[in-house]
């Protein structure tokens, strides 16, 4: 599949490996959100982890030179928020498995989050934990097994840290799947509806939007699904080692985002990539 990056309206960003790594911004990061908002086109950064609230991000890209307003941040607890207000009723109750970007994202959208298993709820929505304890999966199980629907925030597995690669949202969700045998709705990547939620809040179609990204299997994958074009950062989680490996082909390769800005100042007359 080929691109043309004159069409694009609108960018969606990963975060850790894309923009940034650690606390080392990506090469040309600054100079490439300049040159995006010089010809309006529209940015949306997206992010599986639903540990922090927009306002963590917001002012990380402000310690880089890049001023973007909240609404332009879109974690998937968010999007997991904007699911369960499409799909129950205001006032609802969920038990959450999570920290504080979710727990504020859910209550925000008007669901009730109660602390244990003493009453029936509608679901059952897991996001990242460091504080996972033996009590909250209990809890969580014995509510699955009367009827709650199990809601994730992402699929990952592992999430890095300064340790190593440590448990992710995919890990408890496994755990939960395998006690009760209830499989979990997926809201971030590479599902749609993390997706779905960036396009609707730029107010673009699959094809008119771009999605840069560290990760094959989350960020590539997910938005190839929906149509649209596809950039791997591969000094990030996946190199282009890892392309053919995995069997998931971006339209473009970079190692930062200071040579994606490169080519497309050269392929704005309409040359395809």
């Amino acid at each position: 599949m080929s691109a043309d990056l004159a069409a694009v309206r609108g960018v969606l960003f990963d975060v850790d490996g894309t923009l940034w790594r650690g606390n080392t911004p990506a090469p040309g990061l600054a100079a490439f959100f300049t040159w995006l908002r010089a010809r309006a086109i529209g940015v949306c950064i997206v992010t599986n982890n639903s540990l922090k609230p927009p306002s963590h991000y917001r002012q990380k890209l402000a310690t880089f030179g890049v001023t973007v307003e909240e609404r332009e941040i879109l974690t998937s607890a968010q999007a997991t928020a904007q699911h369960l207000a499409r799909t129950l009723t205001p006032g609802e109750r969920v038990y959450v498995i999570g920290e504080e970007g979710l727990l504020a994202a859910v209550q925000a959208a008007g669901m009730t989050v109660t602390p244990d298993a003493a009453m029936p709820v509608a679901a059952v929505v897991v996001g990242g934990d460091r504080c996972l304890t033996y009590a909250k999966l209990k809890a969580a199980v014995l509510l699955l097994q009367r009827g709650a629907r199990l809601i994730g925030t992402n699929p990952d597995l592992l999430i890095p840290t300064a340790a190593g690669l440590a448990p992710e949202t995919g890990v408890t969700l496994a755990a939960l799947t395998a006690a009760t045998g209830v499989k979990p709705t997926i809201i971030g990547k590479p599902a749609r509806w993390l997706f779905e939620a960036a396009l609707a809040q730029l107010a673009l179609q699959p094809a008119q939007a771009l999605m840069v990204g560290d990760r094959l299997d989350t960020d590539i994958l997910g938005a190839k699904q929906l149509g649209m074009s596809t950039v791997l950062v591969t000094n990030g989680v996946d190199s282009a080692a890892a392309v053919a490996d995995k069997g998931i082909y971006p339209d473009l390769m970079v190692a930062h985002l200071g040579d994606l800005l490169q080519i497309w100042r050269h392929t704005l007359a309409g040359n395809l990539f």
